[in-house]
């Protein structure tokens, strides 16, 4: 069976589902049969970079993949704001205002560390059962409430001449921070208008552009190329929390759901292990260890 991740660095113009169709094809045509796949997080489909794919025991990792920080780089383009504020929507306000760079510096600290947004109404949250983008095209109004989320830095990558037509920013937040909201509060904030023309993520959790690979690398492993070119192992998904070492007698009664008691380490997660291979991901309280998700390996 194959376990781990393909951090695939997504295309414009594909949706994360598809993407996960073209891992399991991928998979398939290398003779590696139904391998179980999930993503650590969608990415709209007019976004491109880092989309964490789950294969085999990985999946059991996705929930902990959601709940990551993120890093994203976004144009915002002053002037106009639309419907879906980004590019694909149509144009609902317009201003001939255009910010200066001192402007735009003394608004970015507003929008660093925990704020308060309200959603798109062009978002996956769901609505008395219904998606908000489903109620939004149908032509409803969609009021989302305003949400708490933390921006843990927010930079200027680059810009043009001012006054700014449009600029660059780069943003790490938490998750369920909406970058298009982020860009419209801060155009408004600048006393003006704007959408997203650009967005790409940079990072997810542990995962990084230095270990994406393009959509092409992934579609030669169904051509033959061998898999190891292009998976990364399970526990590449736990490197920001400790591991804990387990005698062969622990990692039995780990495996069997058993919680251990009188172990002399600090409350917190950890990813259990008996040598390199991974048993669990555990949490210890009190010295006792309770398992969270046990991996099949």
């Amino acid at each position: 069976m194959t376990n781990g991740w393909i951090i695939l660095d997504k295309p414009r113009g594909l949706g994360s589902t598809q993407a996960v169709g073209a891992v399991k094809r991928n998979l398939r045509q290398a003779g590696l049969g139904k391998a179980k796949v999930g993503h650590g997080g969608t990415l709209d489909p007019l976004a491109s970079g880092i989309l964490p794919i789950a294969v085999g025991e990985a999946t059991k990792l996705c929930g902990r993949m959601l709940d990551a920080s993120k890093e994203y780089a976004f144009t915002i383009r002053f002037g106009s704001e639309t419907d879906t504020l980004d590019l694909e929507g149509s144009v609902i306000a317009e201003s001939a205002e255009r910010p200066t760079l001192a402007g735009l510096r003394a608004v970015l600290p507003r929008f660093t560390g925990p704020i308060e947004q309200v959603p798109p109404a062009y978002s996956a949250l769901m609505v008395d059962g219904q998606r908000a983008y489903d109620r939004a095209r149908a032509g409803e109004t969609v009021e989302l409430k305003a949400r708490a989320v933390t921006v843990h830095a927010l930079d200027i990558q680059s810009r043009g001449e001012e006054p700014l037509e449009e600029v660059t920013l780069v943003a790490h937040v938490s998750k369920g921070t909406y970058v298009r909201s982020l860009a419209r509060d801060i155009a408004r904030a600048l006393g003006t208008v704007g959408h997203v023309t650009m967005l790409r993520r940079l990072r997810a959790g542990p995962f990084g552009l230095d270990h994406a690979i393009s959509l092409d690398k992934l579609n030669d492993v169904g051509k033959g190329a061998p898999l190891e070119n292009v998976i990364l192992p399970l526990e590449a998904g736990l490197v920001d929390i400790p591991a804990l070492d387990l005698d062969p007698e622990q990692a039995r009664a780990v495996r069997q759901g058993r919680v251990l008691a009188g172990l002399p380490f600090h409350d917190g997660l950890y990813w259990a292990r008996h040598g390199t291979v991974p048993v669990a991901l555990v949490e210890l309280s009190g010295g006792s260890l309770i398992v969270m998700r046990g991996f099949n390996l």
